[in-house]
């Protein structure tokens, strides 16, 4: 019997042991996670700076190459400058907020359109702005 009871004892985690193992996961995943989201949102605004930078220079290009500005963003997927919009990562839609000037970007501009692009989105960057603002 004695025999019986070692083997027995042998095999197995204890309950304390699990409760430790299961403690430190659980401390991990509470470090990790937040780490893990932090790290989503920074390239999500990574993406959202280089497409609102993409945007306006294809913007100038069209601008100076036409001699007038796109009147819709539509216009430099029609033209060849860009073979998509890009989808805003905030929003997951390609629903840009444009501004509309009658300031003209070339010397030899004839007419006034689209002069920025903005994210639709409301929300709030990490740096404390608006993601509409930038």
């Amino acid at each position: 019997m004695v025999n019986a009871r070692k083997t027995r004892q042998g095999h197995g985690f204890t309950l304390i042991e699990l409760m430790i193992v299961i403690s430190m996961i659980l401390i991990l995943m509470s470090i990790a996670i937040p780490l893990y989201n932090q790290s989503i949102l920074r390239a999500k605004e990574s993406v959202l700076r280089q497409d609102l930078f993409t945007l306006r220079s294809v913007i100038s290009q069209f601008t100076l190459d036409k001699q007038r500005a796109p009147q819709a963003l539509e216009d430099l997927v029609q033209a060849g400058y860009l073979k998509q919009l890009p989808k805003d990562p905030s929003t997951g839609q390609p629903n840009w907020q444009v501004e509309q000037e009658d300031v003209l970007l070339a010397v030899d501009q004839q007419q006034p359109g689209i002069s920025d692009v903005h994210s639709a989105s409301n929300q709030i960057g990490s740096d404390g702005t608006a993601y509409s603002t930038w």
